[in-house]
């Protein structure tokens, strides 16, 4: 499905509060991480999943405010 439909159901909007939680404290804890490492290759690696999951947290929101803006 590349569209979102008009409306969310209450159990689809649960699950998208999740999953922005999931993708929001998996970024927050790589970026912990990658400040507590020395190792370069490591720490490059650790901010690549934060930027990944940071996106991915991005999108959500994305999704939510395109079905509050088509009201």
């Amino acid at each position: 499905m590349n569209q979102v439909p008009n409306m969310i159901s209450t159990k689809d909007l649960a699950y998208l509060k999740d999953m922005f939680k999931w993708n929001f404290n998996a970024s927050k804890l790589a970026y912990h991480f990658s400040n507590e490492t020395n190792n370069p290759i490591i720490k490059d690696m650790l901010m690549k999943v934060c930027h990944m999951h940071s996106r991915n947290c991005h999108k959500i929101k994305d999704i939510l405010m395109d079905g509050l803006n088509e009201q």
